[in-house]
């Protein structure tokens, strides 16, 4: 659904939002191929809201100087 991929300094971090395997939305965060964070939501409303929060999350990266990569939203 969602994928935004960004890099620093030959560091990478990647949002993605896709759907879950048992049912619902999971929003998985890895940092230099590592898996930092992954969260199932089953509420459309607090993906959306989730959603938000990783827009503004790479709107600070990128003012910060990362550089995105890549945004797929299929």
């Amino acid at each position: 659904m969602y994928t935004t991929e960004l890099s620093h300094e030959g560091h990478h971090r990647r949002f993605i939002l896709g759907e879950a395997p048992l049912g619902g939305w999971e929003l998985r965060v890895e940092e230099d191929h590592a898996v930092v964070s992954c969260v199932r939501y089953t509420d459309w409303h607090r993906v959306e809201r989730a959603l938000g929060a990783v827009q503004r999350r790479v709107s600070e990266l990128e003012s910060g100087g990362w550089r995105v990569e890549s945004i797929t939203y299929p």
